[in-house]
C-alpha cells in the first residue's frame, strides 16, 4: 500500500506565503509525475502545477510567477511554495502522484487527503 501525506496548509493574509509538502510512503519502486490540485468551495478540482521525475514543470496560468513546484526524489516528496497569495487561492490543496509499486506492472494514481489553505485578512 502507498499513500501521500500532505502538510503545510493554514491561514495566511493576502500577499503572504505558505509552503506545502507531500511525502509518499509505502512499497514504492518509482514515482513519475507529481502534482498539486486544488478545489475551492463550489468549484471543480483544478490542476495547479505538475513536475516530472526529471524536473520539468507545468503551471496553471493563474499561479505562474507566484507558485513554485519542486521535488526531492530521494525523499519521494513534492513541495509547493506559494508566494503573493490572493483570496482566490483559498481552497483545499491535494497532492497527486503516479506511483509504481514494487512488483507492480503499471503506475497507480494516488491522491493525498488534502490540506486547507485559507487566504484572508
Amino acid at each position: 500500500q502507498v499513500q501521500l501525506v500532505e502538510s503545510g496548509g493554514g491561514l495566511v493574509q493576502p500577499g503572504g506565503s505558505l509552503r506545502l509538502s507531500c511525502a509518499a510512503s509505502g512499497s514504492i519502486a518509482s514515482i513519475s509525475v507529481m502534482g498539486w490540485y486544488r478545489q475551492a468551495p463550489g468549484k471543480e478540482r483544478e490542476l495547479v502545477a505538475t513536475i516530472t521525475f526529471g524536473g520539468s514543470t507545468n503551471y496553471v496560468d493563474s499561479v505562474k510567477g507566484r507558485f513554485t513546484i519542486s521535488r526531492d526524489n530521494a525523499k519521494n516528496t513534492v513541495y509547493l511554495q506559494m508566494d503573493t497569495l490572493e483570496p482566490e487561492d483559498t481552497a483545499v490543496y491535494y497532492c497527486n502522484a503516479q506511483i509504481l509499486r514494487e512488483h507492480a506492472l503499471r503506475y497507480l494514481e494516488v491522491w493525498g487527503q488534502g490540506t486547507l489553505v485559507t487566504v484572508s485578512s
